[in-house]
């Protein structure tokens, strides 16, 4: 059995050319290196915009190191116990995200060994995958945000994301009010809220905004407010039926079956770092399958992107405004993946293609 004969860490800051927020001027990145007992190295990553950095690789370090190494270099072997070893310092988040680390980079590994990318080893679908533009936009005053969805009409895409929840309704109904108007009819419009809601003004919002012809409501609550999510999808299905899409911060396979056994989504958004990794990420979009959900894989196109080619369904992968790993420079290699007009291809590469500078 081939298993782990190293594996080492390292925290890195990417500045953003654009910026999330006057406190988000950078994402924080632990890149992860394995070596398999064969030879065979492999190159992962783990991620979180602001929060947590230090903890991620503090846990990678001191925690799935020590375990890891003599195991399993199988990703699907792995995952479970690694899981269970740090079930103690929480089911999700910061383990998760953590585990992530370790995940790719066996993944990585073993699409290496094959001698092809990871969308050759989980088998590829289809050539391309449709993208949308999206952007960390709600502190954009009004002309910024209509010159953003200009920018996006003009390369191409047919759908865009916006924020909403500014403190006055009548603020959010102009902004999408602009947005759509950037946009024309033919183009889709999709919301998201940033989990700035409560039950009763989620309501209000999306009744009032719907007339502006949403393709979906995001995070309108508080993530892990499963209850809220399945009383809301109760009332807009009896109102305005906009779908709710949810799940960048929901972080466990069982807790997506929570919300989709509620029928608290129509929509699921797994970020394939804050899930664990691709092993738990393919369980999810089975899940969602299973229970007739879309799945539009949440940030990160590079990797999302080469997942979203083997997907059973089609899917939309999030591409935020310069804030692609290769556009900052963050990567040793070319960009896995190119996004054009709207498209996201792959270009060659060996594993994930996402080696760190």
């Amino acid at each position: 059995m081939t298993k782990i004969a190293a594996f080492d860490t390292r925290l890195i800051r990417v500045p953003l050319t654009r910026p999330w927020g006057a406190d988000v001027t950078s994402v924080g990145v632990i890149a992860t290196h394995v070596v398999r007992t064969d030879g065979v190295e492999g190159w992962g990553f783990a991620w979180t915009p602001q929060i947590g950095a230090e903890a991620v690789h503090a846990l990678l370090q001191h925690d799935i190191t020590s375990f890891a190494v003599g195991r399993s270099a199988d990703p699907e072997e792995m995952w479970q116990p690694a899981w269970e070893h740090l079930h103690e310092a929480g089911g999700g988040g910061v383990t998760t995200i953590a585990l992530a680390g370790l995940d790719l980079a066996l993944w990585d590994a073993a699409a290496r060994a094959a001698s092809g990318s990871i969308s050759d080893l989980l088998g590829r679908r289809r050539s391309s995958v449709r993208a949308y533009g999206s952007g960390v936009n709600l502190h954009y005053p009004l002309d910024e945000l209509a010159a953003q969805v200009q920018r996006w009409v003009d390369a191409g895409f047919d759908a865009v994301k916006i924020k909403v929840g500014k403190p006055s309704l009548d603020e959010d109904v102009e902004r999408v009010a602009a947005a759509r108007e950037v946009l024309g009819p033919g183009r889709a419009l999709m919301i998201d809220a940033n989990q700035r809601w409560d039950l009763e003004r989620a309501t209000r919002s999306i009744d009032t905004l719907a007339r502006f012809d949403l393709a979906w409501i995001e995070e309108p609550l508080r993530a892990d407010d499963l209850a809220g999510h399945a009383e809301l999808a109760r009332r807009l299905a009896t109102s305005s039926g906009v779908p709710i899409a949810l799940g960048e911060n929901v972080h466990t396979v069982h807790r997506f079956a929570d919300f989709l056994r509620a029928g608290a989504a129509q929509i699921v958004q797994p970020n394939i770092v804050r899930v664990g990794g691709v092993t738990p990420f393919q369980k999810i979009a089975t899940l969602a399958s299973i229970h007739g959900a879309a799945l539009h894989p949440h940030l990160l196109p590079e990797l999302s992107g080469q997942l979203a080619l083997t997907l059973e369904a089609e899917c939309l992968v999030e591409d935020v405004e310069d804030a692609g790993f290769g556009a900052l420079g963050a990567l040793r290699d070319p960009s896995p993946v190119t996004v054009a007009g709207g498209i996201l291809t792959e270009n060659p590469h060996l594993g994930l293609g996402m080696r760190f500078a």
